[in-house]
C-alpha cells in the first residue's frame, strides 16, 4: 500500500520561511505533492516530521490554521490510497497525485494525458511520451485549445475531428495513429475509475493501412553506393549503407551501438523500441564504415553521439535530421522515385529479403519485430513490379 508523509523543505535562508510539501511513495517510487504551506524551520520538528510550536498551538492561529489544513489533506490522501487499493486493478503513485489535484468530475484530457507523459518518461519510455505529447497537441488545435473533460469525450466529438485532420490534408494512417494514442489514454483513465468507458473511437478509424511504397532495388542502392559525394554527404551515405548492412538497423540503435557490441565477430545489441536481443555476424563491409570514422576514447561505435555527458537523445535527434537532409539530396541528385531516408534502408533490406524467397518469420526476426503482422505491414509496400511478375509466373501454369 502506497504511504505518504509530510515534509518540510527549508529555505536557501535558516531565517526564512521554507514550505511544506506531501511524499507520496507506492512501489518505491516516490512522489511529491506541493503546499502552499509555509513555515520556519524552528517550527518543524524532522524526527517527528510534524509541525511545533513555542506555544500551545491552539494559541498559535497560524500554526494551527495550517496543520488543521495538513490534516484534512493527509486524511484525503488516505482515503484515494484506500480507494485504489480496493480497485484490485493495481496502481502507481502517480495516480495518487493525480486523484488528489483532481477530482473525479474535474479529470480533464490534458491534465491526464500530462501526467501519462510525465510518468512514461521517468521510466525511460521517452518516444511513447512524446507520441502522446504529439497526439495531444493535435487534439487542441481541433479544440481550439481548450481542454475537455473526460465526460464530454463523446463519439461525435471524435468523428469531428477525424473531419477535421481530413481537411487538414493529415493522412489517414497519422489520423489514426492521433486516435489510438487519444485512445490509449482514454481506455488508461477509465482503467483507474477516472472515466466512465463511453466508446467515443468506436466509429473512427484506428486501423493502419497499407503505406506507400518506401523500398528501393538494389540497382539503386549500387547507384547509391557509387556516386561521388562530398563529407558531409557521404557521412550520411555511409550511415545508410551501414544500415542496410545490418538488416535495416534502425538509427536509434545505430545510435547507441557501443564498441563493446561487438563480440566474438558477432555484433550484439537490444532494440531500443522492444528490448528484443539481436545478433548480426560482422561483415568486411560493416568494419570498412566504422574504420572510416574515428571516435576517440568514445564508448560509441559510430560517430553519432559524440559528446558524452551531453543530452545523448538531443544529439541523435540532431544527427538523424542532417543525415535525412543530405539523404533526400542524394534522392534528387539520382532521380529516385521515393524520398530518400534512413527508413527507407529498413524497408528495402526487407523487401529485398522477400524477393529472395526469405520466409517472412525468418525477415521479421531479422528485423527485430515483435509479431510478424508488423512485417507483413513492411512487406505489403513492395514494388507493383514484383507481384506483377510473380501474377505471371502463375499465369503461365495455367
Amino acid at each position: 500500500m502506497a504511504t505518504v508523509k509530510l515534509k518540510f523543505r527549508p529555505s536557501g535562508k535558516s531565517d526564512r520561511q521554507g514550505t511544506l510539501y506531501y511524499q507520496v511513495i507506492h512501489q518505491r517510487t516516490a512522489r511529491q505533492i506541493g503546499t502552499n504551506h509555509r513555515i520556519y524551520p524552528v517550527e518543524w520538528d524532522s524526527g517527528r516530521s510534524e509541525i511545533i510550536s513555542p506555544v500551545p498551538l491552539q494559541s498559535d492561529e497560524r500554526l494551527f490554521a495550517i496543520r488543521s489544513a495538513v490534516e484534512k489533506d493527509m486524511e484525503r490522501l488516505k482515503k484515494i490510497i484506500c480507494s485504489l487499493e480496493g480497485r484490485g486493478t493495481g496502481y502507481t503513485s502517480d495516480d495518487v497525485v493525480l486523484l488528489y489535484r483532481h477530482p473525479n468530475s474535474e479529470i480533464s484530457l490534458t491534465s491526464f494525458m500530462g501526467e501519462l507523459a510525465v510518468w512514461l518518461k521517468s521510466i525511460g519510455k521517452t518516444r511513447i511520451s512524446e507520441t502522446y505529447a504529439v497526439s495531444l497537441n493535435s487534439f487542441m488545435r481541433f479544440n481550439g485549445g481548450k481542454d475537455v473533460l473526460f465526460d464530454e469525450i463523446s463519439s461525435n466529438m471524435m468523428i469531428e475531428y477525424e473531419a477535421f485532420l481530413k481537411s487538414s490534408g493529415v493522412s489517414p494512417n497519422t489520423s489514426s495513429f492521433y486516435m489510438r494514442n487519444l485512445r490509449a489514454a482514454y481506455n488508461r483513465a477509465v482503467d483507474k475509475g477516472l472515466a466512465v468507458q463511453n466508446f467515443p473511437f468506436r466509429y473512427v478509424y484506428t486501423g493502419i493501412g497499407k503505406t506507400v511504397k518506401r523500398a528501393l532495388p538494389l540497382k539503386a542502392i549500387r547507384r547509391i553506393k557509387e556516386i561521388p559525394l562530398h563529407p558531409g554527404a557521404d557521412f550520411a551515405r555511409n550511415m545508410f549503407l551501414f544500415s542496410f548492412y545490418t538488416r535495416g538497423m534502425s538509427f536509434v540503435d545505430m545510435s547507441y551501438l557501443k564498441k563493446t557490441d561487438l563480440k566474438n565477430g558477432n555484433l550484439v545489441y537490444r532494440r531500443r523500441k522492444t528490448g528484443q536481443r539481436l545478433v548480426i555476424r560482422w561483415e568486411s563491409c560493416m568494419q570498412d564504415i566504422v574504420e572510416k570514422y574515428d571516435t576517440g576514447d568514445s564508448p560509441y561505435l559510430l560517430p553519432i553521439i559524440r559528446h558524452s555527458g551531453m543530452d545523448e537523445r538531443k544529439q541523435y535527434l540532431n544527427m538523424g535530421h542532417f543525415v535525412n537532409r543530405h539523404l533526400k539530396n542524394i534522392g534528387t541528385r539520382l532521380n529516385l522515385d521515393i524520398m530518400l531516408t534512413m527508413y527507407v534502408s529498413r524497408h528495402t533490406w526487407a523487401s529485398a529479403a522477400k524477393v529472395k524467397n526469405i520466409p517472412t518469420a525468418v525477415i521479421s526476426e531479422a528485423l527485430g519485430h515483435g509479431s510478424e503482422m508488423t512485417t507483413r505491414i513492411y512487406l505489403a509496400s513492395l514494388d507493383n513490379g514484383i507481384v506483377d511478375n510473380a501474377n505471371r509466373l502463375i499465369l503461365r501454369e495455367l
